[in-house]
């Protein structure tokens, strides 16, 4: 595997729909005009979240379409030296960690050496005998901890500090038994706990330290030269130094060393350095053929966002003149996954730590991250990664990727045409399905689409159909009255055939 991945970057170059992570800090291509001109607005935003929430030093950062197009910077690495912050400076990212424990854990499982629906206790000795909350309770599995349902209480702040917490202490913890918040499997809590329990499986079962595997395995295949778990390794010139505001002046966060709690929070990374991971989790989506050259396959990396289905609903910020949205959420496996009312499918975590915080958002139909670091205890720039997203959106840069229109549909969307055309089905009898003449007679067909014609007039039927899917679409026809508005499903027969077609005038044009 590690062979193929030293592939990845000149091969995702030839892949539709995906591009480099390696190229991500490159110098990138001009970027498309409209995105140029929304980058002081973009940067504006940050900024302003910046002063108003008194972080010492952030930058942030756009990725599209696999390249680092965009990077902003504000403030300083300390407040000491007031060295100026940059694309190679260093900050822990905190729980944006986990999405890397969760892929080691799908990796590991692809590799056979795990299953993600087997007890926890398999890979981690110290729960076996465990007493749990109710007579009926499920045995936590890794899966439940992936998506945190393993019945442990919530545990910010405790858990942060828990950090460099030693391995052989964080055995007598497991050995002593921890109390459950409630029965596993029954709703959502996020547990820090849970993720170091991912974490000490990994060990267990790769037979390395965490943060070796997580380095060789994902991190440096990826060209993640800077990222580590050792911040006092780290060249300390490069380093953001950490800080909370407290008593309207900064404090020094103390530096915690890297132990058995850092699969939930410990990875320190630059700008440069996380573009390269982010290129990679977009170059997952869309679903596509091709060879699998990456650190991990792309259907496992589209597995972070597949979780237990505990929804909930979200408010999430706006621009000024935005309307509110409530988005409904679940947590799938190291992200937050979303269906935004304007945004579609978004995937976001935050990372809130002792001295950090940042944010990160990844719309995969689009090929878009968006992500931004900072230096202040708990300061996750959430608001401006949102707004970023949005102005990208209200300026008409987020289109989502087409869909390839198949054969079956370009055929099936052909015969509709003909049959409207001559107001009869007879052009396309051939390609129903059985149920289509059962829900409506050729004779109500020939009466429809008379009343259709005599509504919107003659239409230019040359459009293309939009694909929705291999065996669905939609299409709109330009008439002389009104617009014609179209929906084609095919059924799942070799070969497909039409099983349903809809057609509605639109109002008449004034």
């Amino acid at each position: 595997m590690r062979n193929k991945c030293l592939l990845f970057a000149a091969a995702l170059l030839a892949v539709p729909g995906a591009a480099s992570a390696q190229a991500a800090t490159q110098a990138p291509p001009a970027a498309p005009a409209a995105l140029e001109q929304l980058y002081p607005k973009i940067d504006q935003h940050f900024r302003d979240f910046r002063a108003a929430a008194h972080i010492p030093g952030m930058v942030w950062a756009v990725v599209r379409d696999g390249r680092l197009v965009h990077v902003g910077r504000d403030g300083v690495q300390d407040i000491e030296t007031k060295r100026p912050v940059g694309p190679d400076t260093l900050f822990r990212i905190a729980s944006m960690s986990k999405a890397f424990t969760a892929l080691a854990i799908l990796k590991l499982r692809d590799a056979g050496q795990l299953e993600l629906d087997a007890p926890a206790e398999r890979y981690v000795p110290e729960l076996r005998g465990w007493r749990y909350p109710t007579s009926d309770s499920r045995k936590v599995t890794v899966r439940d901890l992936l998506s945190h349902a393993g019945g442990f209480v919530t545990d910010d702040p405790w858990g942060d500090r828990q950090t460099p917490l030693p391995e052989a202490e964080f055995t007598r913890m497991l050995k002593d038994r921890v109390p459950f918040s409630r029965a596993p499997e029954t709703a959502f809590e996020y547990s820090n706990f849970g993720y170091a329990l991912l974490g000490r499986i990994v060990t267990n079962v790769s037979g390395r330290p965490y943060a070796d595997y997580i380095q060789h395995e994902i991190m440096r295949p990826l060209g993640m030269a800077s990222t580590s778990y050792d911040v006092f390794a780290s060249p300390q010139e490069r380093r953001a130094l950490g800080y909370r505001w407290e008593n309207d002046a900064w404090a020094r966060e103390p530096d915690m060393r890297h132990g058995a709690f850092g699969a939930m929070g410990g990875v320190q990374t630059s700008v440069n350095d996380y573009a390269h991971w982010v290129s990679f989790l977009l170059s997952a989506w869309p679903a596509r053929d091709g060879a699998e050259l990456g650190p991990a396959e792309r259907a496992t990396v589209r597995e972070l966002a597949q979780g237990l289905g505990f929804l909930s609903l979200r408010p999430r910020p706006t621009l000024e003149d935005g309307v509110p949205c409530a988005a409904a959420s679940a947590y799938g496996k190291g992200f937050l996954v979303s269906q935004d009312c304007e945004l579609g499918t978004v995937l976001t975590h935050g990372g809130g730590y002792p001295g950090y915080g940042s944010f990160l958002m990844l719309l995969p139909d689009e090929g878009v991250g968006i992500f931004a670091f900072a230096n202040r205890t708990y300061g996750a720039p959430q608001p401006p990664v949102f707004k970023a997203a949005m102005e990208m959106e209200k300026a008409g840069l987020l289109t989502g990727r087409p869909i390839p229109t198949s054969d079956a549909l370009a055929k099936a969307y052909g015969a509709a045409v003909a049959m409207y055309r001559s107001g009869s089905l007879e052009p396309g009898r051939g390609l129903l399905a059985m149920n289509f003449l059962m829900d409506r007679t050729a004779g109500n067909w020939a009466r429809q689409f008379a009343s259709l014609k005599e509504k919107a007039g003659v239409c230019r039927t040359d459009s293309p159909i939009i694909a929705t899917g291999a065996l669905s679409g939609r299409f709109i026809w330009k008439c002389e009255r009104a617009d014609m508005i179209g929906n084609l499903l095919l059924a799942p027969t070799s070969p497909p055939t039409i099983q349903s077609l809809s057609l509605e005038a639109a109002p008449p044009r004034p």
